[in-house]
């Protein structure tokens, strides 16, 4: 009786049998295929994707990595980079701020204080140079070469009476009579290209600048408007809107009498004949012959004044002028002619 098997004993049929055995083996496991692979879904391009650029931008998002927390950054300059100060950790042994006392705990004294001495801004004395800023007249500074470029461009119409009215509603010029700003002063910037002929009113105006206007056959007056004239000057069509009669402009103070009564000036408080020998003076001293402008076309323009209670041009004082309407509304009342004429 045979004993149990071993389990190194060989199968029957040798060496040979047990390699025909591992082969079968081997060939079974090859012939079994992996299980398919679930279908995946073909990213279609959206309209406009479908040329060449479009699917290099698809492939660039494939190899992008996702948007998550790990890499949320903020936006440039949105943060910004804390300074380093000579406080706490970051200023080394004393932190900044040296030895001991009111430097070093933060109890600074208040500015101006020397020590206990007395300071410089009483030890000097007062001089009043600065006495009366609060109140000191303004004056929008106008160049030639800016009125030039306003003509130029067609804003203002040489061929009309030029005022304050003409020259804000231009933006030529910004006038804040809250600023304390009492008007326009013409300065001779640009008085070699001036060509135009115009008839203007300003508030000052340097002896070239004159010169300059009178030399092409033009006419300048230096008048004066008190705050609220000037507010009603410069926006018209807000008081009108209001319905209020114009008011009669008030007289210069006491100081600037005698500017506008000056016909080197141009005052429009000065004697109409001086102002003719002032021109023709004018004209001698810098060398050109004065026109006639009585000959000229535009004379009737070019002689157009304002009554020194009149604020605009054509309207007197007293008058309503209805938008809605458009219409002038004139006083009858006897007791209102006499005020608005006086």
């Amino acid at each position: 009786m045979s004993g149990p098997r071993s389990p190194r004993a060989l199968p029957p049929g040798g060496r040979e049998g047990a390699r025909q055995c591992c082969a079968a083996r081997f060939a079974a496991a090859a012939v079994k295929q992996p299980p398919p692979l679930p279908r995946q879904r073909r990213c279609r391009p959206r309209a406009g994707m479908s040329g060449p650029g479009g699917s290099r931008a698809l492939e660039l998002l494939r190899g992008l990595p996702k948007v998550s927390l790990a890499n949320l950054r903020p936006s440039p300059g949105s943060k910004k980079k804390e300074k380093r100060r000579g406080r706490g950790r970051y200023g080394g042994r004393k932190c900044g701020r040296g030895h001991k006392g009111e430097r070093q705990r933060g109890n600074r004294p208040r500015l101006g204080f020397e020590g206990g001495q007395t300071p410089f801004y009483l030890a000097i004395p007062k001089y009043g140079f600065n006495e009366g800023h609060s109140f000191r007249r303004q004056y929008q500074p106008l160049s030639l070469q800016k009125l030039q470029y306003l003509i130029d461009l067609g804003r203002v119409d040489p061929t009309q009476p030029i005022d304050l009215t003409q020259l804000t509603n231009a933006r030529g010029v910004t006038v804040q009579p809250l600023k304390r700003d009492y008007g326009v002063q013409l300065v001779e910037e640009g008085a070699d290209i001036f060509s135009a002929k115009v008839n203007i009113e300003v508030q000052r105006a340097s002896e070239l600048a004159i010169a300059t206007i009178e030399k092409n056959g033009g006419v300048i007056t230096t008048s004066f408007y008190d705050p609220r004239s000037l507010e009603i000057l410069i926006k018209p069509v807000v008081f009108f809107l209001r319905g209020q009669p114009i008011p009669k402009r008030m007289l210069p103070p006491e100081d600037l009498v005698r500017y506008y009564t000056d016909a080197n000036n141009r005052g429009y408080l000065a004697d109409p004949s001086k102002v003719e020998e002032a021109r023709l003076e004018l004209a001698k001293k810098y060398g050109y012959s004065l026109p006639d402008i009585t000959k000229d076309e535009l004379f009737k323009m070019l002689s157009t004044r304002k009554d020194p209670r009149q604020i605009f041009f054509g309207l007197a004082p007293g008058w309503v002028v209805n938008m809605a309407d458009k219409k002038i509304l004139k006083p009858t009342d006897e007791r209102l002619l006499k005020y608005y004429s006086s």
